[in-house]
């Protein structure tokens, strides 16, 4: 399994990386972080959040598979994300510190009312495009095409990360 983590990490990194994100330069809290996803991949198929508790279900989970839809707006207020894999600037460097930060994810309850809720329709002045346009909710590139691409080209979400914006 040594290797495996080994492996996760090195791609989380280079991913992070090519994306302009950090990762916590603590490398043993990172590692422990990393071997969390692993286990969560393992034991559900998909890597979500170590520091949430999964459902078992990616459909219900696919916002806190990691990078969940919440590290940017976590990243911006706080400076790192819920489980602090990803950091600020200032954290990586040492000059701010990663502090507990409140849970954003709403109640299963509240993801429900939301999803019954919500219309999906477009606003008035958009309804003429003739493609649909994809929004990646983790973190937020849009794209106009038939079918929402494999992998978001900013932060490397898979195609089940898009929700239909348009």
């Amino acid at each position: 399994m040594s290797a495996d983590i080994d492996g996760l990490l090195a791609r989380l990194r280079r991913e992070a990386a090519a994306s302009g994100y950090l990762l916590n330069p603590d490398g043993g809290f990172t590692r422990e972080l990393v071997e969390g996803l692993a286990v969560n991949r393992e034991r559900y198929g998909y890597p979500s959040c170590p520091c949430r508790l999964a459902e078992g279900d990616r459909a219900l989970d696919l916002d806190i598979v990691c990078p969940c839809d919440y590290r940017d707006a976590d990243l911006s207020e706080h400076g790192c994300c819920f489980c602090a894999l990803y950091v600020s600037p200032e954290v990586a460097a040492g000059t701010a510190r990663a502090v507990p930060i409140p849970e954003r994810r709403p109640s299963r309850e509240e993801r429900d009312s939301a999803a019954a809720e919500a219309d999906g329709s477009p606003p008035e002045a958009l309804r003429g495009l003739s493609l649909p346009v994809w929004r990646c909710t983790v973190c937020g590139y849009l794209c106009a095409r038939t079918d929402p691409p494999a992998l978001c080209p900013v932060c490397k979400a898979g195609r089940d990360r898009f929700r239909r914006f348009l």
